[in-house]
């Protein structure tokens, strides 16, 4: 039996006839951490995107499956219900639902299942002390008026609730202050540790590594991957950028 759980095949995207994502090729396999890191502008934002289904871009040729299974044609919903999970880097908000009643509709619709009001509550109890959040905010619409933290906060709140098997986390780092990049980090590692899933993380910068040590990192220019290696490579970029990859051999490694 595979172990895969994320398999992107030559995989080119496009957006308003602009090529972002180049026959790109990335392998993740049951309780792996990979990053993904690059300057702007190289396609790490829309590979998450792509692979929750955004209908803004187009994929022109490629695979992604998901357990072995062609995701191309389903809509985010059904991504999202099989375990697919995305924390965007610019939350947004909607006004009128607060993060409590969404988050047990979303639950519920997940497992097919009216999921129970005592033990709901206690778990999401639970999960807003875990983070370290304003009890209040799971009464209040969500990310009105939250702060950039904030909302990223929220994102992992919905994680721990909705307990994806598939986790993206697209720049999960940015707005966080020092300690709460820490607790963001020690509730995502936690959850990895617990639960059968695996990461991949979008940034620009490895702060977050400190508290989420990775299997692989990719660097992607280009829209594709030109290089793979573990921390000690994110550690590198931190001191030199990405300059010194732009000039040196390009070893990608297709997983």
């Amino acid at each position: 039996m595979t172990n895969k759980i994320l398999t992107i095949k030559d995989l080119t995207v496009t957006l308003n006839n602009n090529e972002i994502i180049k026959n790109f090729n990335l392998d993740i396999n049951n309780k792996e951490i990979h990053v993904v890191m690059g300057p702007n502008g190289v396609g790490k934002s829309t590979l998450a995107k792509v692979i929750m289904g955004n209908p803004d871009y187009k994929v022109t040729s490629g695979d992604i499956k998901y357990q072995q299974e062609s995701i191309l044609n389903m809509p985010v919903d059904e991504r999202a219900r099989k375990g697919i999970f995305y924390a965007m880097q610019s939350p947004i908000e909607i006004e009128g639902v607060t993060n409590s009643e969404f988050l047990k509709v979303a639950l519920s619709t997940k497992l097919n299942k009216n999921v129970g009001l005592y033990d709901f509550v206690k778990q999401l109890d639970q999960a807003v002390k875990d983070l370290k959040m304003d009890e209040k905010m799971i009464h209040r619409s969500i990310n009105k008026g939250f702060s950039g933290g904030e909302r990223k906060k929220n994102e992992i709140l919905q994680m721990k609730i909705l307990k994806p098997t598939m986790i993206i986390l697209d720049e999960i780092d940015s707005g966080l202050d020092v300690d709460s990049l820490k607790i963001v980090g020690q509730n995502i590692m936690t959850y990895f540790k617990n639960h059968h899933a695996s990461i991949l993380i979008i940034t620009h910068y490895p702060r977050i590594l400190k508290y989420i040590k990775p299997d692989f990192v990719h660097v992607m220019m280009d829209g594709k991957i030109i290089k793979t290696g573990d921390l000690t490579l994110a550690l590198t970029i931190e001191k030199q950028g990405y300059d010194f990859l732009k000039e040196g051999p390009k070893d990608s490694r297709l997983l």
